[in-house]
Parts: structure tokens; C-alpha cells; sequence
């Protein structure tokens, strides 16, 4: 009885984060999986059945691998300059100095910023001939680049606009968990003799990698879904060299009206990203210990 009790009282404090979960979550994701499975061209009432005829279209189509691919260059390329970049900026400001918590805040505010504002004026920059990034290439004695307006260097540009923003995000993750670094272990690997490389690789990355590993669940899931920036800046292209599963289930739902087919790339990147939460949620427990 007193069970079931506790187990009453649990139910009522989880009901009213359980109940926004499932109308705005769980139930959206469901009639995602229905429609997929439909011909729905997202204008008519109507719609019929067509079972995996959408998942069958959609794994023959040369779209789709190279969305993937994209996808898969896109999530590396943010991801490791993201990670890397944030902790030499973390291990920069560590130490305070006059006037670092400007610094800081100037570094963080491009997270802060809206992406759509971001991309405006980074579409600016990567102007080809009046823009700030070919000025600066030429001052250095470089050719200029033609950027967002070609396929060769669109998905660079759109990588570059999102490493700029997340850096700030990483580093202030960062700096937090420097400060949780016990001085006591840095004095004792010093009285061994330990060179500073040393104390980073044996006691640095050791204690902050929990963070290591969660902002690199949180920079994938982030690029997975990304949109802001590939609609501004590229809107997929130039030949589909920027667009990616979530910017290709827009062109096929919302330019081609074919939301069966829409929803089943949906599906697709879900269970990728519910694989990479798996993910998450097995290989932390390496790291309970910290």
C-alpha cells in the first residue's frame, strides 16, 4: 500500500512535464511515422497508403546519399574545430586578467545572437567582390574564393559560420570545468617533474572530458539540426553541395510537396539521433567516476 503510494505521489509531480512531452513530442513523432507511410502532398485532405513505398524511393535516390554525405562533412567539420577551439580559448581566459570577462562575453555573444542575423551578415562577408573575407585574403597575398557561390567552398562557408557561433558555447563549458581541475593533482605531477604537455595530457584531458564528451553529443545533435544558416546562406546549394537530411525533408515537404517522402527522411535522421543519445547514455557511465 505504502507503494504504491509513493509511486502515486511520484506520478503526480512527473504528470505535468509527462503531459506537454506527449502532445508536443511523442504524439508529433507518431504522425510523423503514419504520414511517411502515406502519399500525402501536404495541400489536400486526402491521402492513401503506400506502406515503405516512401522509405524505398527515398534509399534509391542519389539526393538522399548525397544529403547524407553532407550531413556526415557538415557534423565532423563543425564538431572537431568546435570542440578544439573551445578549449584554447577556455585555456586562454583561464586566468584572469584585466578586462578578460569582456573578452569572454564578446566570444559568447555570437551563441546569443540569432542565426538568421548571423548568416545576414556573414552572407556580406563572403561576398566575392566587396566582401570583408576576399579583402582580407588579398591582404594576405591570396586569390579571393568564391565562397557560398560555389560548390567547392559553400560547405566551407557554411562550416565556418557555424564553428564562429558555437565556439563562445564551448569555451564558457570549458572554463567551468577547468576550474573544477584539483590544483593538488598539478602540484603533485610538478613534483615529479612533469612538463606542462604532461600535466595537460595526463590531468587536463582526463578530468574535463566529461565535457569533452558532452558538448561533442551537443555539437552533433546541434549540426544534425541545422537550418538557419544553409537557408541563408546557400539554400542547399550551389548543385546540392550544402544540403543536408534536414534541409532536404524542407525541399521535399515544403518545395516539391511530397510530405510522405518528407517524413520519411525525418524518420531517418530521428532514429540517427536517438542512436547518438544511445550512444551517450552508454558511454557515460566511463565517466561517473569523475
Amino acid at each position: 500500500m505504502q507503494k504504491m503510494k509513493n509511486r502515486s505521489s511520484v506520478l503526480l509531480f512527473v504528470l505535468p512535464a509527462l503531459v506537454p512531452l506527449a502532445i508536443f513530442w511523442i504524439y508529433p513523432i507518431l504522425k510523423s511515422l503514419l504520414i511517411s507511410f502515406t502519399n500525402w502532398d501536404y495541400m489536400s485532405p486526402d491521402y492513401q497508403f503506400v506502406f515503405f513505398d516512401n522509405f524505398i524511393k527515398l534509399f534509391t535516390d542519389t539526393r538522399f546519399y548525397q544529403a547524407l554525405g553532407n550531413t556526415v562533412v557538415f557534423t565532423l567539420g563543425t564538431l572537431i574545430p568546435t570542440i578544439a577551439g573551445g578549449l584554447i580559448l577556455a585555456l586562454l581566459l583561464q586566468k584572469y586578467f584585466r578586462g578578460s570577462g569582456i573578452v569572454k562575453f564578446i566570444l559568447f555573444s555570437p551563441w546569443i545572437t540569432p542565426t538568421v542575423a548571423v548568416s545576414i551578415v556573414w552572407t556580406w562577408i563572403f561576398q566575392p567582390d566587396t566582401g570583408i573575407a576576399n579583402a582580407l585574403l588579398r591582404f594576405l597575398g591570396l586569390p579571393g574564393l568564391q565562397w557560398i557561390q560555389s560548390s567547392d567552398t559553400a560547405m566551407l562557408s557554411v562550416i565556418l559560420v557555424t564553428v564562429w557561433k558555437s565556439l563562445g558555447y564551448a569555451m564558457i563549458f570549458y572554463l567551468s570545468a577547468l576550474e573544477k581541475v584539483p590544483g593538488e593533482l598539478y602540484e603533485a605531477c610538478g613534483l615529479d617533474g612533469a612538463k606542462r604537455w604532461q600535466r595537460f595530457r595526463d590531468i587536463t584531458v582526463p578530468c574535463i572530458s566529461p565535457t569533452t564528451f558532452f558538448l561533442t553529443i551537443i555539437t552533433m545533435i546541434n549540426s544534425l539540426q541545422a537550418y538557419d544558416q544553409i537557408q541563408i546562406l546557400t539554400q542547399g546549394g550551389p548543385s546540392g553541395s550544402t544540403r543536408t537530411l534536414l534541409y532536404m525533408y524542407y525541399q521535399l515537404g515544403f518545395e516539391e510537396f511530397d510530405m510522405g517522402q518528407a517524413t520519411a527522411v525525418a524518420m531517418v535522421l530521428i532514429l540517427i539521433t536517438v542512436a547518438l543519445s544511445v550512444f551517450q547514455f552508454q558511454a557515460s557511465k566511463r565517466w561517473v567516476h569523475y
